[in-house]
C-alpha cells in the first residue's frame, strides 16, 4: 500500500509556504507573546480531548462496518480510524484523497472486498457532514439572534446555508440517477486507465465490465448502510461525539490562552474552518489555520496573534497528533496483515 510520496512532499512544501506566511503575516514577535501567555497545563486535556474524537469516529466506522457484515474490535476501529486520518492528512484534498488508500487498508485489514472497505469510509465521511452543519447552523443562528452581523460572516452563514442545502441535494440528485450513472462512470474510467495502461508498463487496468461490476457493488454496500436506520443514528451520534470533542479541544485552547468565549464560538469556527480541508495541500494544512484566524478574530474579538496562537495549538492536537498515531496504526495493521500472510 503505498502513498505517491513525491505528492506528499509537494503538498507539504505547499503547506509550509502558506503556514510561513501566515507566521510572517502576524509578526513572530507578537505570535511569540500571545504564545507565552499559554497555560501548558491544559495541552494534555486538549490532547485527550483529539483522542476522544478520534475513537468516537473509529466507533462510527466500525458501526458502519457492522452493518456491511465486517465484525471488527473496538481498538481495531480506532486503529483503521486513525489510519485513515493519516491518509487524509498527507494526502490533497482531505478525504478525497485519502480515501483511496484508506478502502484499501481497511479491505485487507478486514479480509472484505474493497468495495466495501471504500463505502464504509465514504459512508462515514458523509455521515460526518450532518451533524457539523447542524452544529454550524445553530452556532450562526445563536449569532444573528444576539450581536450583529459582520460582513464577514454573512459570507458565513451565506456558505454554510448553501451547503446544507446544495450538497444534500445534488447527493440526492446523484442517488436516484446512479442506476444511468455507473454506465457513464465505468466509460470515462475506462478511458483513463486505458489511457494510463498504455503508458506505464506492466500496469494492467480493469476492462468495462469489471469497473461496471466493482461500481456496481459498491453501490449495493452503500445501499446496505443507508437502509439500516438503526446503523445510520448510532453512526450519526458518534459523529456528533466526535464534532463535540474537536470543539471543546479549540474551546480549551481558548481559555488556556486567557480567553474565556461562549460554545458558540467554537460550534462555527471548528466546522467552517474545517471547509478549508477540502484545499489541495495535505489535510488542509495551512488553509484551515487560515480559516480559523480569519473566524476567530471577528467572533471572539480577540488579537490576530492570540487567535493564531489558539490555531497553531488546536492543529497540533486535531492535525499533528491524528496523523502520528495514523501513521503507527498503518505500520501496526501492516505488520499484523504480514504477519498472517506468513501464517
Amino acid at each position: 500500500m503505498d502513498l505517491d510520496l513525491r505528492g506528499v512532499a509537494l503538498g507539504f512544501a505547499g503547506a509550509a509556504l502558506v503556514l510561513a506566511a501566515l507566521v510572517w503575516f502576524v509578526g513572530v514577535g507578537d505570535l511569540a507573546a500571545a504564545a507565552s501567555a499559554l497555560d501548558r497545563s491544559y495541552l494534555v486535556g486538549i490532547a485527550a480531548l483529539a483522542v476522544c474524537w478520534l475513537t468516537a469516529w473509529g466507533q462510527s466506522l466500525r458501526t458502519v462496518l457492522s452493518a456491511l457484515d465486517i465484525p471488527v474490535s473496538r481498538s481495531r476501529a480506532v486503529a483503521l480510524y486513525a489510519s485513515a486520518a493519516f491518509a487524509n492528512n498527507v494526502t490533497p484534498f482531505g478525504q478525497a484523497g485519502g480515501e483511496p488508500f484508506s478502502a484499501l487498508l481497511i479491505s485487507r485489514s478486514t479480509d472484505s472486498e474493497y468495495e466495501s472497505g471504500l463505502a464504509a469510509i465514504a459512508s462515514v465521511d458523509a455521515l460526518n457532514f450532518v451533524p457539523s452543519i447542524a452544529l454550524a447552523l445553530v452556532g450562526l443562528l445563536y449569532y444573528a439572534v444576539s450581536f450583529t452581523l459582520h460582513g464577514r460572516l454573512v459570507n458565513v452563514i451565506a456558505l454554510v446555508v448553501g451547503l446544507a442545502v446544495v450538497i444534500p441535494a445534488s447527493g440526492y440528485f446523484l442517488w436516484r440517477s446512479r442506476a444511468g450513472l455507473i454506465p457513464r462512470i465505468a466509460s470515462v474510467l475506462g478511458t483513463v486507465l486505458g489511457a494510463v495502461g498504455r503508458v506505464i508498463p506492466r500496469v494492467t487496468p480493469p476492462d468495462e465490465e469489471a469497473l461496471k461490476k466493482r461500481l456496481n457493488a459498491f453501490v449495493k454496500n452503500i445501499e446496505r448502510v443507508g437502509e439500516d436506520r438503526t446503523t445510520l443514528f448510532l453512526a450519526l451520534g458518534f459523529s456528533a461525539l466526535g464534532w463535540m470533542c474537536m470543539m471543546s479541544a479549540l474551546w480549551v485552547t481558548l481559555h488556556a490562552l486567557g480567553y474565556g468565549v461562549a460554545p458558540w464560538v467554537v460550534m462555527i469556527a471548528v466546522p467552517v474552518g474545517g471547509i478549508a480541508g477540502v484545499t489541495p495541500l495535505p489535510g488542509g494544512l495551512g488553509g484551515v489555520e487560515f480559516a480559523l484566524v480569519l473566524l476567530l478574530v471577528p467572533i471572539t474579538g480577540v488579537s490576530t496573534a492570540a487567535a493564531t496562537t489558539a490555531a497553531l495549538v488546536y492543529r497540533g492536537a486535531t492535525y499533528w497528533l491524528p496523523t502520528a498515531v495514523g501513521g503507527l496504526s498503518v505500520a501496526w495493521l501492516q505488520g499484523v496483515e504480514d504477519r498472517s500472510v506468513e501464517r
